[in-house]
């Protein structure tokens, strides 16, 4: 079995300062790299939101399930990967949502090629998710990577998740869909 590890939006805005900041997104950068560093893994790729106009995905009222304030605008700095993220292993990055919502890594594309296939390209049959947020981009991403065919585990301890309801409830859509789950989310 060939093992990647995909990185999920572990980028400025989403970790404590941004604009969208996760409670323990900085921690869970740095937790990342160090596990990157144990080894393990044939190829390392990250994912980032990368938006110039997503229409409706911005609201001055979001709501906070399908609209959201401004985040991860190109040229921002928002956009960028955390620095507690080591970049050097990473061998893709995997850009979505320039014009309209995107959750899951899978409609990501580096340049131009879609994150599924450059996994099949590699080799790759089975996917590490790691990154922010566990209850809307890792579990959008995790179950894309299912669907896709790819043996499929989330390592809870390198996500961090929004809020608890909304973490317990995509814990359990993951289980369901066949999703292997290790370790647990950290609360911070």
């Amino acid at each position: 079995m060939t093992r990647a590890l995909v990185v999920v939006d572990v980028q400025n805005d989403f970790c404590e300062g941004g604009r969208l900041a996760v409670a323990g997104g900085a921690a869970v950068a740095a937790a990342i790299s160090a596990h990157v560093h144990a080894g393990g893994y044939a190829h390392v790729v990250a994912t980032r939101d990368h938006h110039v106009d997503p229409g409706g995905h911005f609201a001055e009222q979001p709501d906070f399930l399908e609209t959201w304030p401004a985040h991860c605008v190109v040229g921002s700095g928002g956009e960028q990967l955390h620095p507690a993220l080591d970049r050097d292993p990473i061998e893709a990055v995997f850009d979505k949502g320039e014009h309209a919502a995107a959750y899951s890594g899978f409609e990501g594309r580096a340049g131009g090629t879609p994150l599924a296939d450059w996994l099949r390209g590699h080799g790759v049959d089975a996917v590490d998710v790691v990154g922010i947020a566990t209850d809307h981009c890792v579990r959008a991403t995790a179950l894309d990577a299912v669907a896709a065919g790819f043996a499929t585990r989330v390592l809870l301890h390198l996500t961090a998740g929004v809020a608890e309801a909304s973490t317990e409830a995509a814990l359990e859509q993951l289980r369901t869909a066949g999703v292997e789950l290790e370790g647990e989310v950290p609360r911070p």
